[in-house]
């Protein structure tokens, strides 16, 4: 599952396929789409959720609250059923999808991080991250990236500074499941379940507190 952009996606994998898959694009409504998702996926695949052996969650980066949805679901999951949660960086899930699309040799990916940024990463190849993730303004890294192809949301989002964006927009949970099981399956570790946040958080405490004294 993966709720760091506005995409609320889930699926459901068995090592050498997907068998169900749920995607919904709002950004304001991760907390209510995300259970009836598990919902559904698991009633399309006709089986209960202690059929599930692993979870996986995108870690991000993303933005605090939608991100948080998905990482504290996942914990629960894990823990109700006892079985491993894996993280996986968001961006790699983005850019295994695109390989799936059919880009080919180095890119990048980009996803919405408001505020006028986005979220990056450079890739050699659908597997290989080579640079990020980041977060800076897309005029900042126009110059670094000029020449690749860069794909999601945040591309499209910014023309001006990546020219050839390309799809998918959004990550779909099938290919971050995907992803997670060749790796796996090859003995590799995956990210502790942890948020990948690469912002300081907004609120934060006062430096010069207002005295108040009693009348």
């Amino acid at each position: 599952m993966d709720t760091a952009t506005p995409a609320v996606t889930v699926a459901l994998h068995d090592g050498t396929r997907v068998v169900a898959e749920s995607a919904q694009v709002d950004a304001r409504r991760h907390g209510e789409l995300l259970l009836p998702a598990v919902d559904r996926v698991l009633a399309d695949a006709g089986l209960k959720l202690d059929a599930v052996t692993d979870v996986v969650v995108g870690v991000g980066p993303g933005p605090y609250t939608g991100l948080r949805v998905g990482l504290v679901t996942a914990a629960t999951f894990g823990s109700a059923l006892s079985v491993p949660v894996h993280g996986l960086c968001t961006l790699d899930g983005l850019a295994y999808a695109a390989g799936r699309a059919g880009i080919e040799g180095p890119f990048a990916v980009a996803t919405d991080a408001r505020r006028k940024e986005v979220y990056w990463a450079r890739y050699e190849d659908t597997r290989t991250r080579t640079e990020g993730p980041s977060v800076d303004r897309p005029a900042d890294i126009a110059e670094r990236l000029a020449g690749l192809p860069v794909v999601g949301a945040g591309a499209v989002l910014y023309p001006e500074a990546f020219p050839d964006a390309r799809g998918p927009e959004h990550l779909a949970a099938g290919a971050l499941a995907g992803l997670a099981a060749e790796r796996l399956a090859a003995g590799e570790e995956l990210l502790p379940p942890q948020p990948l946040y690469l912002r300081r958080p907004d609120a934060q405490v006062p430096k010069n507190y207002k005295v108040v004294t009693p009348k």
